[in-house]
């Protein structure tokens, strides 16, 4: 069975992200945890961290950092 896909996303405070996927479910997701390393080292600046957007399939960022779909559904909480 394939995961729900993310449709929306708002960025939050604390480098939280809050997720509605196209089954209906709106979530939260800690992206703290992935803010390490030279790739995802970007998002520790707010104003490109509120640069997040879907692709009508999982959150991206404008340098192409993005969160695997399976983990944004099953990692987030509401």
């Amino acid at each position: 069975m394939l995961r729900p896909t993310a449709i929306s996303v708002i960025p939050l405070d604390d480098y939280i992200i809050a997720v509605k996927f196209d089954n209906g479910e709106e979530k939260k997701f800690d992206v703290k945890p992935y803010i390490k390393g030279e790739w995802y080292s970007q998002l520790k600046d707010m104003a490109y961290f509120k640069a997040v957007t879907t692709d009508g399939y999982t959150v991206t960022w404008p340098n192409g950092q993005d969160i695997c779909p399976d983990e944004l559904y099953t990692c987030s909480f509401k």
